[in-house]
């Protein structure tokens, strides 16, 4: 069994990842804020840390803070502290995280989701170094490194009056843009090693066998949206799967939720300003939708009889006549036939069993 001594730390081989350490490394000398930019899971708050134990302040406290997490008022308290009073509910005095990161560093991670008023102090602390507790009137010094993160296009917000241009001229003294994982292809295999060994140990399984050839393609060819993070929890699933260390891990399963029997959603949306959810369309799983078969262009036939019609039988009986044709036009090979209807292997068993159409596409067909 291979073996590292770091847990989730920041891994890869890559070129554009490792001109990304050389920044970082550059950077954590200075007293200077740092904005960090990158997509979900990518790291950022791994590159945050990094940057404060390669500082000079090191050894002082290093505190966190999600800004997507409270709304303007509790984040305000949060950032500033409180005087007792300030508030029902404010017995007493409080330290906001600036003056507990005092000569240390202070990581914001989803700046973006700041309102205007919190973005105009925080311009205040870093341009003077000061501020007020919330309801209190004494000013308060602190010096304190400020990295940021985000996911957003922070100019963009800004050119759109979104976000206040000159607090991102401020947090901009230097960029670090994380690459996502699709363009550290040389890296996946490596990172997916590393979870899968970390996740054997966490089973105590006496070793980790390795991955198929089937296996490593798969984890070649995902596009990986939810990066990082998201191939973390796909390998440690696929280990916990095996669960038998002198086999390799054989199946990768990428969705979790994939399945002919996921139940309908009622999809919502929210505007930023956290206002009720507005249901905005019903939709049935991308499972449980009619197959189409690849480069076709034909409509879903429209009823040929009044109504009322019964739209879920309806529905089943023209997924029953999709399946049994593109089963018919493959031979019955269940790996074409998938291909064919833009299915994973799994995802047509599992409509097969939901329509009781196995027996009609026996497995000795397949050439899996």
């Amino acid at each position: 069994m291979s073996r590292f001594r770091q847990t989730d730390n920041l891994l890869g081989q890559a070129n554009s990842f490792l001109e990304v350490l050389e920044q970082i490394s550059q950077l954590a000398t200075l007293n200077k804020p740092v904005l960090i930019i990158g997509e979900r899971g990518t790291g950022k708050e791994l590159v945050a840390a990094r940057l404060h134990f390669l500082s000079q302040r090191w050894d002082q406290n290093y505190v966190k803070l999600n800004c997507a997490a409270l709304n303007e008022n509790l984040l305000e308290s949060e950032l500033f502290g409180y005087e007792a009073g300030a508030f029902t509910g404010a017995a007493k005095r409080r330290e906001g995280r600036f003056e507990l990161a005092h000569n240390g560093t202070l990581f914001l991670d989803e700046l973006a989701n700041t309102s205007g008023l919190i973005q105009e102090k925080l311009l205040r602390v870093i341009e003077y170094g000061e501020f007020e507790r919330v309801g209190g009137s004494k000013t308060i010094k602190t010096d304190v490194r400020l990295v940021a993160a985000t996911n957003e296009d922070l100019p963009a917000l800004a050119q759109a009056g979104e976000f206040r241009a000159d607090l991102l001229d401020r947090l901009a003294f230097d960029v670090i843009t994380i690459p996502p994982l699709r363009e550290r292809r040389e890296d996946i295999l490596m990172l997916a090693e590393h979870f899968a060994i970390n996740m054997a140990r966490e089973m105590e399984m006496e070793l980790f066998s390795g991955f198929t050839e089937k296996a490593r393609r798969t984890l070649l060819e995902h596009p990986w949206p939810g990066n990082i993070r998201e191939l973390k929890n796909v390998v440690e699933r696929a280990v916990y799967r095996c669960n038998n260390p002198h086999l390799p891990v054989h199946e990768i399963v990428l969705d979790p939720f994939t399945s002919p029997y996921r139940p309908v959603t009622r999809i919502k949306t929210r505007d930023r300003s956290n206002s009720a959810a507005e249901p905005v369309a019903v939709t049935e799983d991308i499972a449980a939708a009619p197959p189409a078969v690849a480069g076709s262009t034909e409509a879903i036939p429209a009823p040929t009889t009044g109504y009322p019609i019964d739209l879920k039988e309806r529905s089943a009986q023209y997924e029953i006549d999709m399946l049994r044709q593109a089963l018919e036009d493959s031979q019955f090979n269940q790996k074409k036939t998938a291909e064919k209807l833009s299915l994973t292997y799994h995802q047509l068993r599992g409509y097969l069993k939901k329509y009781n159409l196995l027996d009609s596409a026996p497995e000795t067909a397949d050439t899996q």
